[in-house]
Formats: C-alpha cells, structure tokens, sequence
C-alpha cells in the first residue's frame, strides 16, 4: 500500500506562488473568523502563516461570539468595496444564530477565494470553473501529480457537502470519471463503495469506512480530520502504527483521524492519503494559488 503524502506536492504550490509574489504580483487575503471555536482558530492561523510564507499580505478579522448577521455583513460589504483586498475566505462553521448563506451570498464572486459562492458554485457546474473550493482542487492536483487516472475510473464520494463532496464530483464528472455519490441515506453503502477505483470520503465520522467498503487495490482519499484519544480506540484504528500515536495522545491530549479506518485500509487499497500529512497540507496550498488567482483576475 502506497501512502499518498502531499508533503512534498503543498511545498511545491506554494513555491510557485511565492515565485509569481517575487516577480511583483500583489495579492492579499481578508479571514474573518466569528467565535471561540478552537478548531476555526487553528485552520485561520495555519492560513495565515501560509500568507507570510509565499509573501500575500493578510489580515485576520477576528469577531466576537456575539456578532450579528447584520455586523457580519456588514464587515464582507465593506471588504467587498476594498481595492487592497484581493480574496476573502469566511471560516466556517459559523455560530448557529448567523445567516451562513447570507453571508456567502454576499460575497464578491472575483473575491471568493473559497469558491462557495453560488455563482462560483455554478460556474463549476457548467465545467467553466473560476474558483474551485480548495479541498477538492488540491485533491485533483494530487491524484494527477502521482498519476492516479481518472478518465474512465469508476469514483465514488462519499458525502455531498457543498464544501467537498458536491464540488469534488463535479471535478471527477469534468476529467471523464464515471461519478456516484452516496451519503447517509445510501443503501447498503458497502457495495456500493467497493466498486470504486476511486474513492474520496468527506462525512466527519471517525474511522468509518473500513476494508468492506473499500475496492481491492483502490485509490482512497481521506478527507476526514477527527480527534481520537481512547486507548482502545487507537489501537483499533492504528494497528502496528497505535503506539506512535498513543505517544502522541500522551504529549497532546489526543491524536488525529480520518474517515477511514487506517488500519484496515492499509490491508485493501492500493494507495491511501495519510491524516495528518494528506489533504489538509493541500487545503491551505490551494488557498494560496486561489487568492494569487483573485489578484491577477482583479489586475487582468
């Protein structure tokens, strides 16, 4: 079983936009960030340290729990109308008493580096792609950077977020995979999975898909990010691996996991992205090239 790293292939991304920023492209990213939620904090301060990495200037908009739908937007309109703001991203979730689709409705299209965007949405659809959501994009760029082919393989995503799973089929649809989605009301989930040369699993279950889902010899792509710390439990997931990640577990309260039980993946697919150390690395990289995008769009 081959482990799909993308270490290696984040770095050279943001390389490549960290060259373009050198040779005098001038971009920057507004994140705007609502509440205490730890896990939100963590993404926006990653994606800010990726700005001081390639040389975007960024600013993070850091709102209290209380914040209104009216203040929030009120804060996109006046990033909207910004000349020195190329790409905004608003980190979600957002509180529950906010109008998240108000909130991405009201976003400049040429300025929604996520791509959530109904009319980004839509172009994405039509195979017109402007801003592509960052999770499914880095996962296509890994899949061709290790040759994994996707014209005539048989792909199944499973979950139907407007965030991965939508976006991520569409992808699959337009480089000629044959596409099935499944989701929670997928019957018999299993057969339906283990017909896929390609696999990509974005549903925020811990360990759920095991080798009965999984095709022999698959491509699997772990999407999930879950933090585990009972003892049992990692030694269930991890197999010959729990050790390290019980060390872990010791020094930082808990360890990480995707959707996929690694363990009984490694017995079954024939490559398997890592958590950490897979998607997520790309997450941020395709951020980075999509706000160097906005800017030169904006400049154009």
């Amino acid at each position: 079983m081959i482990k799909l790293e993308a270490a290696d292939l984040a770095a050279r991304i943001k390389a490549e936009v960290k060259a373009e920023i050198e040779r005098g492209v001038r971009a920057s990213l507004a994140a705007v960030r609502v509440g205490d939620d730890p896990a939100s904090a963590v993404y926006v301060r990653n994606k800010i340290r990726a700005c001081e990495e390639v040389g975007i200037r960024s600013e993070h908009h850091a709102l209290p729990e209380s914040t209104t739908t009216e203040q929030l937007l009120e804060l996109i309109t006046s990033l909207n109308t910004r000349d020195d703001v190329d790409g905004i991203l608003t980190q979600l979730p957002l509180p529950a008493h906010i109008d998240e689709t108000a909130i991405i409705e009201a976003m400049n299209p040429l300025k929604d580096v996520d791509g959530f965007h109904p009319v980004n949405a839509g172009k994405l659809a039509m195979g017109r792609p402007v801003f592509v959501p960052c999770t499914p994009a880095g996962i296509i760029e890994l899949l061709d950077d290790r040759g994994v082919e996707i014209r005539g393989a048989n792909a199944c995503v499973v979950g139907r977020s407007q965030i991965v799973g939508r976006p991520m089929a569409q992808l699959l649809l337009q480089r000629d995979a044959t596409v099935t989605i499944c989701h929670s009301r997928t019957r018999d989930l299993p057969a339906v999975t283990r017909t896929a040369d390609l696999l990509v699993v974005a549903i925020g279950r811990t360990g759920f898909i095991g080798r009965d889902h999984i095709k022999p010899g698959a491509t699997v792509i772990d999407v999930g990010m879950n933090k585990v710390s009972d003892v049992d439990e990692v030694r269930r997931l991890f197999g010959d691996e729990a050790e390290k990640r019980l060390d872990v577990v010791a020094k930082r309260g808990s360890t990480l996991v995707g959707d996929v039980n690694p363990a009984e993946a490694t017995e079954v697919a024939g490559m398997l992205t890592p958590v950490p150390g897979g998607v997520g690395l790309l997450t941020v990289a395709m951020l980075m090239k999509n706000t160097l995008k906005a800017a030169k769009l904006r400049r154009a």
